[in-house]
């Protein structure tokens, strides 16, 4: 096992380029010998999922069925054992992927999608000021830098922070969001929370929609005078509202994606519950 000097920083297993040119932040992987693929890494998903032409190519075992939620419904998903990906040449291996079928009628921009379980397997650091990830271990991981380190907790696999976003009125309105990174938008907000903090009676928006698991759904979209994530700032950050449904679970205010992540080094570290954000001006 690696054993660090006091103070020395932690040294990552491995560090792989991403590429993020389509607001979405795709890694390289190889899958059972098969190289050159690139899969989109997302928080949000519990379930690790491949390209539905993938499964009979790599020979792997279907095993199962299971139910993704998404913005706009549900879809049923079957499920496949012996599915190993090589990360920057560290092994991740999940127990079970799951495979869209839908995903077979769309172009083809991604081999599939990363989920919670790379998360809880590494601590993952995402410096897309530099277009890369690094991998730590979580054992012999810890954090001594500048960062805001931020509290998360969990529902299932998703991890969720506390923040507070402030409306046209001025008026601090603290929430809890789902941190998403496969989502393009900086904020989704839900169509409760959003009713009930009257947040777009005197906000500037446009037509939008939002497409995803389960079809599409409309929105407004604008931005919100300021979100703060900790003692972090961030202004006027873009926000999708929802005129119905939720992209979260009931009970949440909505979710935070690659629109704010993108401005910071990202740290998960979900051993000890807490994600890092570096901004800038601190790295």
């Amino acid at each position: 096992m690696l054993q660090l000097l006091p103070g020395e920083p932690p040294k990552p297993l491995t560090t792989v380029p991403i590429d993020t040119a389509r607001d979405r932040i795709m890694v390289p992987v190889g899958l059972n010998g098969s190289n050159g693929l690139a899969f989109m890494l997302d928080s949000g998903f519990s379930m690790t999922m491949v390209h539905p032409e993938l499964p009979g190519q790599l020979k792997l075992r279907r095993v199962g069925e299971i139910t993704i939620i998404g913005i706009a419904g549900d879809e049923k998903a079957p499920t496949y054992e012996g599915a190993v990906f090589d990360v920057g040449g560290q092994k991740y291996q999940p127990r079970r992927v799951g495979a869209l079928t839908s995903d077979s009628n769309r172009r083809r921009r991604r081999d599939g999608i990363l989920g919670s379980g790379l998360f809880r397997q590494f601590v993952l650091e995402l410096d897309f000021a530099r277009n890369q990830m690094a991998l730590y271990s979580p054992t012999n991981f810890h954090y001594a830098g500048p960062g805001e380190v931020l509290p998360l907790k969990f529902r299932r696999t998703t991890p969720i922070v506390t923040a507070t976003i402030h409306g046209t009125n001025s008026q601090a309105i603290a929430g809890e969001y789902e941190i998403d990174t496969g989502c393009d938008s900086g904020i989704c907000l839900g169509h409760d929370f959003i009713q009930k903090h009257d947040l777009l009676k005197a906000a500037d928006t446009r037509q939008g929609g939002k497409f995803g698991v389960g079809g599409d759904t409309a929105t407004r979209s604008g931005s919100l005078p300021e979100l703060r994530l900790g003692a972090l700032k961030v202004p006027k950050p873009q926000t999708d509202f929802f005129l119905e449904g939720s992209p979260v679970d009931s009970g949440f205010a909505g979710h935070i994606g690659f629109g704010i992540l993108k401005d910071f080094k990202v740290i998960f570290d979900y051993s000890r519950r807490q994600m890092i954000l570096e901004p800038p001006a601190a790295r």
